[in-house]
């Protein structure tokens, strides 16, 4: 079993947790760590179990699923989180990327794409589910758009780098192929995401992708 497969699931729902339990179980090469019935137990667990990849229902009683997400930002745990919930709200899809999730995906997915999704969750990629790419592209282009933002401030390397996230490179492929450490990567993609306004790197490729096809 690979150390970088391990998955911890937050939902309330007893019997979707169950199925989504027995859908990794088929997987050999993914192992279920833990679950958890609440937000507040998850983000227990998620210090307890440091899993890789974390599935996070989006509305759950009690602490729901984006203050979820923040308190396992906060606590800075080395995980990958995908909210997997029946919302299709484009607020909800856009408030969980801004506090860090690396995923939203909907609940009626077919459990191959499920799969298929964790898989690239796991290998550094963020992925949103099929019917929500042009919610998410309209909702932040058209904030962007309102705001004014100008790459002109970016740095030469700042340019670069968001042209790493415009292709959806994770942080390791961007330092290979400029050839600096992955933690200048990380600083890099701060100081660019604090120049830009934008709290997310998806927001920023987002947009750094309709900027550029306003410029062709």
């Amino acid at each position: 079993m690979s150390e970088g497969n391990r998955i911890l699931i937050i939902d309330d729902h007893p019997l979707f947790r169950k199925g989504v339990s027995q859908l990794i179980a088929m997987a050999p090469h993914l192992e279920l760590v833990g679950e958890a019935s609440s937000g507040e137990q998850g983000v227990a667990s998620a210090r307890e179990l440091n899993p890789n990849l974390i599935l996070l229902d989006l509305h759950m009683k009690g602490m729901n699923g984006i203050d979820t997400l923040k308190a396992i930002r906060d606590a800075d745990l080395d995980c990958r989180v995908a909210i997997l919930t029946v919302s299709d709200n484009s607020d909800d899809l856009v408030a969980a990327i801004r506090c860090g999730a690396d995923g939203y995906l909907l609940k009626d997915m077919e459990p191959e794409d499920l799969l298929a999704a964790i898989d690239q969750m796991l290998n550094g990629s963020t992925v949103i589910g099929e019917r929500l790419n042009g919610l998410l592209v309209r909702a932040i282009r058209g904030e962007a758009a309102a705001s004014q933002r100008d790459s002109a401030a970016l740095t030469k390397r700042e340019h670069e780098i968001l042209n790493g996230l415009e292709h959806g490179l994770t942080n390791k492929l961007i330092a290979r192929e400029l050839d600096i450490t992955e933690a200048t990567v990380k600083v890099h993609v701060k100081n660019l995401l604090k120049k830009l306004g934008f709290r997310s790197r998806l927001e920023a490729a987002v947009w750094g992708v309709g900027r550029t096809n306003r410029q062709d």
